[in-house]
């Protein structure tokens, strides 16, 4: 009996491409911390209201400003990168230079009781001492970097140092001596608690130790985060810690190849810690806001955007941490998004500062000891880098470029809040946009969208549309990108409130996808009624005794050995739509040679079918699968998609064999043959004498690679007599023909 199997040979998968209406809402923190906030702030509930009066101070020609100090008379020193300035800001906005150092950064200043200034630099850290507008070396303590100083009750002044992590005290007259080596790269913070004892942040395993003496430490908290960048005491006796992912040692990049070239380091990424005597931060800041001169010039080193931090799997890349008096430690703050940098305590909670944006942040606790967040405002700067607080309000150093601004308790009279774009996935039919707010006299809420085809906005998208009405119909063209922005307006306090947006469209019906189909074959029900056993090609049963029942039939007949199963193709496929919309679909064939299509089966749900193979006899043909998203969209606007399969050949037909009779040659035996396949080429052939092991042949031209091959056997059997020879031959769908032939 011969076995008859399928040839399946399928090409690659092609691509194609439905739409119901949806909406776009924002109703929480989270959804609204996405947008852009102008004068705008953002409670935790997601409420949006008008933010305290931010304004600008000082636009500097330098990239960053690193560190700040409050002098006496109200006045502000500015200490910047990468030219190594210190500045004088008076509180009428004149801006005077005091000193350059050798060094490109100063990332650390400090003002003793008597007014004179230090300036820490880096690379090839030095604390300088400017006095009477001269500068002159005051501590070389060997360091790579100055991180912070600050000064003690004793007026030292403590320098804490990158390289080797050593904190170094230095009594007024600049004797120096090493206080505490942490073991670790850096010390990037000092602070004093409430009890005068120093506090000291680290890097790169993010420890806060508490020094009570030289060489004498306890370690606070040690953190899963890399750099503690700032210390916070508050009166009650807690630390607030900021602790982010990006170690300072990592972010610096190495020397120049030239032995006289200093580092080249990141503008935004570096630590600046400000540290200010008691005396000086009583001084009230008296500083009028003031823009840049025209003309001014351009800093000489550009402020590039560094690489983002280094994050860690698990953690957070930047968090808060609240230290209790009892040790005991809670995370008031975390983020996986943006780094904070520093903080300050204020009479309304914790203010700290973030690089999304320059962004600034407020923490609150109420009678539950629950920390809430409130974005307080955002810079649009690169980073804000530095706080310090001052009578008229916190002043906010930001890099890239390098300002100060001035945050202030005023509540700002108008100010805008952009969402972020939303992308409908295709070009969208706009419907209307409602939202929910609380309004007060004499204030206004107005909104309005624009939208585009570019997944920012830029100048091909639309202008902003005329303010709507709430659940009016939107105005801004067809498109796939849509925005919207919220501007509010008041004369007094409390403004308007935003708590929800939602905006309905119907984005284009998209074309469905069928993105591959496969075609196989399996086997089906038995033809006879007899079950054979699953893994056999027939089954035969022996019995060497009689049955003991009476037979109707005369004699033994032979018993016929049936096909156990029959075969069929099952055709498969892979569909979506783009849009989620259910799927029908319709299967069609037809023969390679044939011009039209005739349907198998429509309405299908199912992404598979299948028919007896005998159906399509042999043959090369071609199957196309239609998707249709009409079970979820008007007929007027459903669509199809489709996809044809490469060839499927389908080949149940055995080769030919044609045997000539054995001819005796040199006591051999010489067998020529031939085997010949009509649907597809040979693949093998080989023999078996007397049920041994079967021999690969060759054909006569060396290859097997056609339809048609001939073939010239030898075979010599080892012993006189009788000898049963079996020929068989492969086509491509393994399809098997068997020869048998008996030697004399």
């Amino acid at each position: 009996m011969n076995r008859r199997r399928l040839a399946l040979m399928l090409c690659a998968p092609l691509a194609l491409y439905s739409a119901t209406p949806t909406a776009w809402e924002m109703t929480s923190y989270e959804d609204f911390h996405k947008g852009s906030f102008l004068g705008v702030a953002l409670h935790q509930d997601g409420r949006l209201h008008l933010a305290s009066k931010l304004e600008t101070l000082q636009e500097t020609p330098e990239p960053a400003v690193w560190a700040m100090a409050a002098g006496a008379n109200g006045a502000v020193y500015l200490a910047t990168g990468h030219q190594g300035r210190l500045y004088r800001l008076d509180p009428d906005g004149k801006s005077t230079l005091l000193f350059t150092a050798p060094e490109p950064e100063i990332f650390a200043i400090a003002l003793d009781d008597t007014g004179r200034i230090y300036a820490g630099t880096s690379p090839n850290g030095k604390v300088y001492r400017i006095e009477n507008g001269k500068a002159s070396e005051f501590f070389n303590p060997g360091a790579a970097y100055i991180w912070a100083l600050t000064f003690s009750r004793d007026h030292s002044l403590f320098v804490a140092t990158g390289g080797e992590g050593k904190l170094f005290r230095v009594t007024p007259d600049g004797k120096g001596e090493l206080y505490y080596d942490t073991g670790q790269s850096h010390i990037t913070s000092l602070a004093f608690d409430a009890q005068k004892n120093l506090l000291a942040g680290s890097d790169p395993n993010g420890i806060l130790y508490r020094i009570t003496a030289k060489d004498r430490a306890f370690v606070l908290y040690d953190s899963s985060l890399p750099e503690i960048r700032s210390i916070v005491p508050a009166p009650d006796g807690s630390i607030y810690a900021v602790a982010m992912g990006g170690s300072l040692a990592r972010q610096i990049q190495p020397p120049e190849a030239n032995p006289g070239a200093l580092p080249s380091i990141n503008t935004s990424t570096v630590t600046a810690t400000v540290s200010v005597s008691e005396a000086a931060a009583a001084a009230a800041v008296e500083l009028q806001p003031k823009p840049a001169a025209p003309g001014a010039a351009s800093p000489q080193t550009p402020a590039a955007r560094p690489p983002a931090p280094l994050e860690y799997s698990g953690v957070e890349k930047s968090a808060i941490y609240r230290i209790h008096a009892d040790h005991s430690v809670e995370t008031a703050w975390s983020s996986k998004e943006e780094n904070a940098y520093d903080a300050v305590l204020t009479g309304q909670g914790l203010l700290f500062s973030t690089d999304q944006q320059g962004r600034l942040y407020r923490l609150t606790y109420g009678s539950a000891s629950v920390g809430k967040i409130t974005l307080v405002a955002e810079t649009r700067q690169a980073d804000a880098v530095r706080l310090l607080p001052t009578p008229r309000g916190v002043l906010i150093a930001t890099a890239n470029p390098g300002k100060l601004w001035r945050l202030g308790d005023a509540p700002s009279q108008q100010g805008s809040f952009e969402s972020p774009v939303h992308d409908a996935g295709a070009v969208a039919r706009w419907g209307r946009l409602t939202w929910q707010s609380a309004q007060c006299s004499g204030c206004q809420l107005q909104l309005q969208t624009r939208t585009g085809n570019s997944a920012r906005p830029d100048k091909t998208w639309s202008d902003w549309s005329a303010p709507l009405s709430t659940g009016n119909p939107i105005q801004s063209p067809n498109a796939r990108y849509i925005q919207w922005k919220a501007e509010f307006q008041a004369a007094s306090s409390p403004g308007p409130e935003l708590s929800s947006a939602r905006l309905a469209y119907l984005p284009q019906n998209s074309i469905p996808a069928v993105k591959s189909i496969q075609v196989s074959s399996q086997t089906a029900a038995p033809r006879t009624k007899t079950q054979p056993a699953a893994n056999a090609t027939y089954t035969l049963t022996v019995s060497e005794t009689p049955d003991a029942g009476v037979s109707s039939l005369s004699g033994t007949p032979s018993q016929p050995v049936n096909r156990a199963t029959s075969e069929l193709i099952v055709i498969t496929w892979q569909a979506e739509d783009p849009d989620g919309d259910r799927l029908s679909y319709s299967l069609h064939y037809r023969g390679e040679r044939e011009t039209e299509w005739k349907l198998l089966k429509a309405d299908l749900t199912d992404p598979t079918y299948s028919i007896d193979a005998e159906a399509l006899a042999d043959g090369r043909f071609l199957f196309r699968v239609t998707a249709s998203d009409a079970l979820s969209n008007p007929a007027a606007t459903a669509r199809q998609g489709e996809l044809v399969s490469p060839p499927v050949l389908i080949d149940r037909t055995p080769p030919v064999l044609t045997v000539q009779a054995p001819a005796r040659v040199a006591g051999a035996f010489e067998i020529r043959f031939s085997a010949l396949d009509a649907a597809s080429p040979l693949r093998s052939c080989e023999y078996s004498l007397d049920a041994g092991p079967w021999s690969p042949l060759a054909p006569e031209d060396g290859i097997i690679d056609s339809e048609q091959e001939n073939f010239l056997l030898r075979v010599n059997p080892a012993a006189e007599g009788e000898h049963v020879l079996v020929i068989r031959a492969f086509d491509s769908a393994g399809n098997a023909a068997l020869a048998r032939l008996l030697l004399k």
